[in-house]
């Protein structure tokens, strides 16, 4: 089993939007795990303070609850996870396009969203 480590946006289009494939994932990209790093759970906390982001931020917070939680923290979700990645490797979901350079430069590997969708990007 893969974990793979969601950054703030891509968790956030989990939780509120409809993801077409979310049941068949594991048989169309092998066993993984969405984890939810200490970092990108800060951020949420943070959004739901803010008038036009609280309601997404509540509902994402609520669907992470059950979620695998990874001690990564800090100031700023992408630069951790970066950091990160560049000491252990590993695969991020995202949709942040610099987070997604910085990760295939690192060698990692992206999970993203395409017509409500998750795919893999190589």
């Amino acid at each position: 089993m893969v974990d793979v480590i969601c950054d703030t946006s891509f968790l956030i289009h989990l939780a509120t939007r409809k993801i077409i494939n979310l049941d068949s994932i594991n048989t169309e990209i092998g066993q993984i795990q969405l984890v939810v790093p200490t970092v990108v759970l800060n951020e949420l906390k943070r959004l739901a303070n803010v008038k036009n982001k609280k309601q997404d931020a509540m509902t994402t917070l609520e669907f992470a609850h059950n979620m695998k939680n990874i001690l990564i923290s800090g100031e700023f979700a992408d630069k951790e996870i970066t950091e990160y990645v560049k000491k252990h490797g590993g695969m991020v979901a995202t949709m942040d396009k610099e987070l997604k350079s910085n990760i295939k430069n690192l060698g990692g590997s992206i999970l993203s969203f395409s017509n409500n969708k998750i795919v893999l990007e190589s």
